[in-house]
């Protein structure tokens, strides 16, 4: 059955999104913050900025106006930047949002509090039917109708398995879980580790270095994972390997460490681009929420070395492969 959805945020993703759910019959409203912006976008039909290629059909409603996203709404869809989430969401304090579910599909943890980006919206909205979805998605195969598989998560089982109904079809395979911990961190911690790996393919280290790094990498998502009550074997699934995989071979995360490899300036390569970069926040809120709870993440503090106290990708290298003998499984995940 047809669904009234509302995506807030024309990006790359939520545009994706918007195509993808007016291909499976819903009537889609896509909301951008910007008055201007998004009038170019519904005069266009194109979005240059954050998904060049691509036509919207005249079907998906292009608005800056919240509350006409939000009209008559079956579910809302959260598609803005980890860090400019909570004030969107902020903006729907007054909303009646009854039994739309709200489902956030940003990868990342808020600055200062450490919060997950479900644990920041309902820190907003208090009580609302919440989920969240996940996974290997990069947004022009998505856009492109490519075959690509999600995991829909909430503490209740019956939100999962509606989005599970609003997303699925045979372009896009979506799985339960009633793991949200799990899943959201996944979609944020492979962030930091994708730039990791670019630093590693602007270094020249190779497939054997990759290889370890991706391996490791799951390692301590899933040692933070199981810190904050997920369980590991999400981290095995499509949210943790499948999201890290797809962030390591490519993405906006991976280019980024890429440069930095290759010795620019981390200032310089933001400035490069209009696209948000997640994994450099991210790093920030995983160090702290690592040294909170006791825990050893190698990689992702390297990550946030380089990032924020200037140090060299090869000192960074040398730290990491420095470090002392070990077996490779004490008592997992510790």
């Amino acid at each position: 059955m047809a669904a009234r959805l509302g995506i807030l945020g024309d990006g790359g993703w939520g545009t994706a999104l918007a195509l993808h759910l007016t291909r499976r019959g819903h009537r889609v409203a896509l909301w951008g913050a910007f008055g201007p912006y998004a009038a170019q976008i519904r005069r266009t039909r194109r979005n240059p900025k954050y998904l060049p290629g691509f036509s919207l059909p005249a079907a998906v409603r292009v608005t800056a106006d919240l509350d006409e996203a939000l009209e008559k709404a079956d579910g809302l869809i959260v598609a803005v930047p980890s860090q400019y989430l909570r004030s969107v969401v902020s903006r729907l304090k007054r909303a009646r949002l009854g039994q739309c579910a709200v489902i956030s599909v940003a990868k990342g943890i808020e600055v200062g509090t450490q919060l997950r980006m479900s644990e920041v919206i309902e820190q907003e909205l208090g009580r609302v039917r919440l989920g969240v979805l996940s996974g290997p998605s990069i947004a022009a195969e998505v856009a492109a109708g490519k075959p690509a598989s999600l995991v829909a998560a909430s503490s209740k089982a019956a939100i999962a398995q509606q989005i599970q109904a609003w997303f699925m079809d045979s372009r896009m395979r979506v799985y339960t879980s009633t793991d949200v911990v799990g899943v959201e961190l996944g979609g944020a911690l492979k962030n930091p580790i994708a730039i990791a790996a670019g630093v590693g393919d602007g270094l020249g280290l190779g497939a054997n270095a990759k290889a370890a790094l991706l391996t490791r990498g799951v390692v301590e998502m899933a040692r933070l994972g199981s810190a904050l009550g997920a369980r590991k074997e999400t981290f095995w699934g499509l949210s943790g390997l499948g999201d890290l995989m797809t962030t390591c071979l490519s993405g906006r995360n991976r280019r980024l460490g890429e440069q930095l490899g290759q010795g620019k300036l981390l200032k310089a390569i933001l400035a490069s681009t209009a696209m948000v970069i997640e994994g450099v926040e991210t790093s920030r809120s995983a160090v702290a929420l690592a040294k909170r709870h006791g825990v050893e993440l190698p990689i992702v503090e390297q990550v946030h070395a380089i990032l924020f106290k200037r140090r060299s990708p090869h000192r960074a290298l040398s730290l990491l492969m420095g470090r002392r003998g070990r077996a490779e499984f004490r008592s997992f995940p510790r």
